[in-house]
């Protein structure tokens, strides 16, 4: 049995109906529990974006640096490749889970982040720490700890292993190598394979450029998030727009077609029961990894934020899962369907850059150049993100030892070096593994914690919608 195959039996075990099921109740669940809060209150949630709430008081960081920091390790090749591999492996049906578990999941990213501001802690050198692992400790008591620290295991091994390195560094030098040297003709072997001198150069040069930005800690990857985080999703939304505006006259039938896929209807599919499960199994896990609700990566950054309000900064973390899977995701995903591209026998970033090269009115070169400039810029953000992230996984576990700190950021660091040399179908395998096994730990934190999620929601509203009646 090769490693691929161990690799594939695991996924599908930790991916099966159980978690799906799970993910989608807890989303289900918290949206009757607080009345369909992330439809009626979206206008608020951007509101407290707009108005920046609470900045200067307790915290580190402002709540629209908190979402671009969550929003740097979300948006990210899970955007660009994990869409097309969903719709690749999964047919276009996928899509509609994708964003079904997006709505269901902005309701769960609201509650994930509303705990971790709620109990979060100040060290003794004052810097503030939370997150699952905190609201799972304070908040369901001392003698579920071990949960804590499970979630904080799976957590690191998902920023060093899965979301935060290989994949990433994977898919920018893969979009390089296809923009540079498509035909491969100036090579060196490494590690017994032959690899394109663009991969390696590439490599080393975002690998340089990560470690001068992880050195710097929170305030810095806040910093470069805030910058990067607006620009970069704007060059590519248009981009997609574009496509779709210049195909609009497709958009009906790409439609038509992603809702029977979605529910097995089409003659393709012919309606098998084990069609529509890979189907809604990619959409799911596709969808969870873009926009990472559920997971309990987003709240150990709203836990900096600067307010005094759980429930404000868990109607700004929210946006996050709107502005990364409804909006950016299903824009993707419609642009490949109707060019056609997840049915071409192409494989990750590869289905992507042949959208853009079919549905963009530019020549091939220019279109995928744009594409490569988002990924890289997408991915760069996300390995600075999950790097934060499981930095405050080690910090718990360790009960925050600075050797430990300083020996972790130099072996995730090593992983961004070498990622470009794992194969796609072993690192998106791994990533997807460790998305599932943090997702279990959390989720069972916030069934737990739902009631004290509707009690701090109760008392914002109500003060909300007081100070809305005395206002003219």
């Amino acid at each position: 049995m090769t490693f691929t195959s161990i690799l594939k039996i695991a996924d599908d075990m930790v991916w099966g109906i159980p978690l799906i099921v799970l993910i989608l109740f807890v989303g289900l669940f918290l949206t009757i529990r607080l009345r369909g809060l992330q439809i009626k209150r979206l206008s608020l949630a951007v509101h407290n974006l707009s108005a920046n709430e609470g900045e200067g008081e307790n915290g580190e960081i402002s709540g629209f640096g908190a979402l671009c920091t969550a929003l740097s390790a979300t948006i990210g090749t899970g955007n660009i490749v994990g869409v097309a591999t969903a719709l690749t492996a999964g047919g276009p049906g996928a899509l509609f889970w994708m964003v079904a578990a997006a709505v269901l999941g902005t309701v769960t990213k609201y509650a994930e982040c509303l705990l971790a501001v709620k109990y979060r802690v100040r060290e003794k050198d004052g810097h503030i720490v939370g997150g699952p692992f905190y609201y799972i400790e304070r908040g369901m008591g001392k003698n579920f700890k071990w949960l804590g620290k499970l979630f904080a295991f799976f957590g690191l091994g998902a920023g060093l292993l899965g979301i935060g390195t290989f994949t990433q560094i994977n898919g920018i030098t893969t979009a390089v190598n296809d923009f540079f040297d498509s035909e491969n003709q100036w090579t060196v072997e490494l590690f017994g394979r032959d690899y394109s001198w663009t991969v390696v150069i590439a490599g080393v040069i975002l690998t340089i450029c990560a470690a001068l930005v992880i050195i710097g800690g929170l305030k810095r990857i806040s910093g470069v998030a805030q910058v990067l985080v607006p620009f970069m999703a704007a060059v590519y939304i248009v981009s997609v727009l574009l496509i779709l505006i210049f195909h609009a006259e497709r958009i009906p039938e790409a439609v038509t077609l992603i809702f029977q896929d979605a529910f097995g209807l089409r003659a393709a599919a012919g309606g098998a029961a084990g069609s529509v499960m890979v189907t809604i199994q990619k959409g799911v896990a596709r969808g969870i990894f873009s926009n990472e609700a559920g997971l309990g990566s987003a709240p150990i950054a709203a836990a900096a934020v600067q307010t005094e309000e759980p429930a404000a900064q868990g109607l700004v973390s929210m946006l996050g899962t709107v502005i990364d899977t409804v909006i950016i995701c299903t824009m993707t995903g419609l642009a490949i369907v109707i060019t056609g591209t997840w049915n071409m026998g192409l494989e990750g970033v590869n289905v992507t850059t042949k959208t853009f090269q079919l549905g963009l009115p530019f020549e091939p070169a220019v279109s995928s150049f744009l594409l490569l400039f988002s990924l890289v810029c997408f991915a760069f953000t996300t390995i600075l993100g999950w790097n934060y992230y499981s930095e405050k996984c080690l910090e718990y576990l360790t009960g925050g030892s600075k050797r430990a700190l300083k020996i972790y950021r130099r072996l995730y660091i090593f992983c961004i070096f070498i990622g470009p040399f794992m194969t796609v179908s072993q690192v998106w395998t791994i990533a997807d593994i460790f998305n599932g096994l943090m997702a279990v730990p959390n989720l069972i934190a916030i069934l737990a914690l739902n009631g004290v999620v509707v009690r701090e929601t109760k008392k914002y509203l109500q003060k909300v919608d007081a100070c809305n009646e005395i206002s003219p």
